[in-house]
């Protein structure tokens, strides 16, 4: 497994454009200085020493090199030794609708990238806990088994879109029979299946499959997220393009409440509407601390091996290269002829 130790330094990668912005600005600078003293195509013979290209060398091998060293301050590092350790938690599946109806924006920014940011901060109040991710729309597919690895499942979350899943459609109930199978076969740790949906377009029996799970002892939640009077669904990003039925028409897409409703019924669990407020992350992060904990295992890496001696080489390396560069043209290179207007034919 691959980590920076102190990641905190990757935010001194700003400094790179800022750079950027400041050398494409003292170059500019000069230029304009240099007009003051006349045309600069009559005054460029007049400096022949003067190099066009070398000072633009000079700042991207700096500029190599500073990415380089702050890499190397976040300490890469790879596991090296990993082992079994028991801690007390729960076991929770999230099984995320990504139909196309999700793009929708009755939530701001829309309905996808809502429910991601609200998981992304119930991920952050887990502390010994497993996790996993479904994502679901016609069919549904495992995006990362259950696991003790948060930093892995934020990454996961971050790449979600409607194009992973190319059937359309919402089959919660194959969602939720997938989430059943993915669980530990521990019997002693509480277990929750975390459904975020419009529930719009449904295609089978999720109120049935819930039950079973609530039969297993794996309650289901139910996050609904949209609004009751429903928006128009945006093609990619255009603000006036919608998509429309068959006979041309702009289709609305509405959250169904009462399917969700039904869903948590059955499935032991609380339903809860989503909006432009964290009312249905606290809700959902309040039922999560009342599950109760057990020993679950989890295969951690206790030992990291430190990355950094080779991006110090590179840096090295880049650093000296720099130093050799002068930004004047080099007087015994200027004596090198390469082609001759004299040579034989």
């Amino acid at each position: 497994m691959f980590r920076f130790a102190q990641p905190e330094y990757l935010y001194l990668l700003i400094l790179v454009p800022v750079l950027w912005g400041l050398f494409i600005y003292g170059r500019y600078r000069s230029r304009r200085n240099l007009a003051k003293y006349g045309n600069p195509s009559v005054l460029a013979p007049l400096m022949t020493d003067v190099s066009k290209y070398k000072p633009w060398i000079k700042f991207i091998f700096q500029q190599l090199a500073l990415i380089v060293i702050i890499f190397m301050l976040a300490r890469p590092q790879f596991g090296s030794k990993l082992e079994t350790v028991k801690k007390q938690g729960v076991e929770i599946m999230i099984a995320l609708d990504v139909s196309n109806s999700m793009m929708a924006k009755d939530i701001a920014p829309n309905r996808l990238e809502k429910a991601k940011m609200m998981l992304s901060k119930l991920v952050d109040e887990l502390d010994n806990d497993k996790i996993g991710l479904i994502v679901f729309a016609g069919d549904a597919y495992t995006q990362l088994p259950i696991t003790s690895d948060f930093v892995s499942a934020k990454m996961f979350l971050n790449t979600i879109n409607p194009s992973m899943v190319p059937t359309q459609g919402t089959a919660i109930g194959r969602a939720i029979s997938t989430a059943m199978n993915s669980f530990s076969p521990n019997e002693s740790v509480d277990k929750a299946i975390i459904v975020i949906t419009d529930a719009e377009n449904h295609e089978d029996d999720a109120a049935q499959m819930a039950q079973m799970a609530a039969e297993k002892n794996i309650k289901v939640d139910v996050i609904g997220i949209g609004s009751l009077e429903g928006v128009p669904i945006p093609i990619g990003d255009s603000e006036t393009n919608f998509i429309k039925d068959s006979n041309g028409n702009v289709v609305i897409s509405k959250l169904n409440e009462a399917l969700g409703q039904e869903i948590a019924k059955a499935g032991a669990g609380i339903y809860v509407r989503a909006d432009n407020t964290n009312a249905a992350l606290r809700a959902l992060t309040a039922e999560v601390k009342k599950m109760k904990k057990a020993d679950i295992e989890s295969k951690v890496y206790s030992q990291y091996d430190e990355q950094f001696q080779g991006l110090a080489w590179i840096a090295l390396v880049l650093l000296l290269i720099d130093l050799f560069i002068i930004d004047r043209k080099n007087s015994w290179l200027k004596k090198i002829t390469f082609f001759s207007e004299n040579s034989e034919k």
